[in-house]
């Protein structure tokens, strides 16, 4: 299997250098907020983040390659970072605006990237691996790489999954998509068509109000997967449990050479893990992407 400095290496010479970026999603902007949970979380998730006060999140929104120069119009999948910084601990949450995962180990999602990078390699990508297709259908019919109007009307979909302990002790595994909440209400006038058009639209709606997301989770029924990031779900509810609400931009937490990381493995105490390989890869691959930064 890759290692995670050669997946690095690898991605890194797909998108050329950018000193200081991150390998992937290296164009991004912090955000600040709260979550406030629902009831209905509260029910089946013990977990200190959902017993409904607000609790402050940082969020990053950012489009999804390794070039920090490319325009907002670029087709690209977009990433919507979210960390619950309760004061029990924190959790994170990383969603891109692709709802099916199309490779399910390193090696694959490697070669995809560098694939992505160069067309001519595409056809032969997917002769390796066909179980690749239905998936990018599915996201190419979903606009995934398609510029939103804003990052306020895009819907957020994280790939993994995670078992939630209930209060009672009973183990659930769930997925989440990030939905947006009342986009049109809050749209800006004006246009906003430059290369950081994404970014300077957000400006302007949280200079008139707040940004919401709602948190949708969905349990897994049997036969459903929680270890394979392909996998399809049926699930057997799907519920609101509550609301990320950003209310402004951020104070740059990078600056002075510190970095920031979310991390979709840090979990607090009635959370868990899957064994899906690319969910345990990533911490790796952050570890060794934030040294080449440092």
């Amino acid at each position: 299997m890759v290692t995670p400095a050669e997946a690095i290496d690898r991605i890194q010479a797909a998108f050329g250098a950018h000193g200081g970026a991150r390998s992937l999603h290296a164009k991004g902007r912090f955000y600040s907020g709260t979550f406030t949970a629902t009831p209905a979380a509260a029910e089946r998730g013990s977990a200190a983040f959902l017993q409904g006060g607000p609790v402050p999140v940082l969020v990053r929104w950012s489009n999804g390659g390794g070039d920090v120069t490319a325009p907002d119009k670029a087709p690209d999948v977009r990433g919507m970072a979210v960390s619950f910084r309760h004061p029990d601990g924190a959790t994170d949450l990383l969603g891109q605006t692709a709802p099916r995962f199309p490779v399910r180990s390193p090696d694959a999602f490697v070669r995809m990237v560098e694939a992505a990078r160069r067309p001519s390699a595409l056809p032969g990508f997917l002769l390796r691996h066909p179980s690749a297709l239905p998936a990018l259908a599915v996201n190419a019919k979903a606009g995934a790489l398609v510029p939103p109007r804003s990052f306020a009307a895009a819907t957020f979909f994280p790939i993994h999954a995670y078992s939630w302990t209930a209060p009672d002790g009973v183990e659930r595994w769930v997925r989440y998509v990030l939905r947006p909440l009342d986009e049109e209400s809050g749209r800006p006038s004006g246009t906003y068509d430059g290369a950081d058009r994404l970014f300077d639209e957000m400006e302007a709606r949280l200079a008139a109000g707040p940004v919401r997301h709602t948190l949708e989770v969905t349990v897994a029924s049997d036969g459903d997967d929680p270890h394979d990031p392909m996998s399809v779900w049926r699930g057997v509810e799907t519920f609101d449990a509550g609301t990320i609400e950003v209310t402004a931009t951020a104070p740059d937490p990078e600056t002075d050479g510190k970095v920031t990381v979310f991390d979709p493995t840090r979990i607090v105490e009635g959370i868990g893990l899957s064994d899906d390989p690319i969910l345990l890869f990533r911490p790796g691959a952050y570890s060794e992407s934030v040294n080449r930064r440092m």
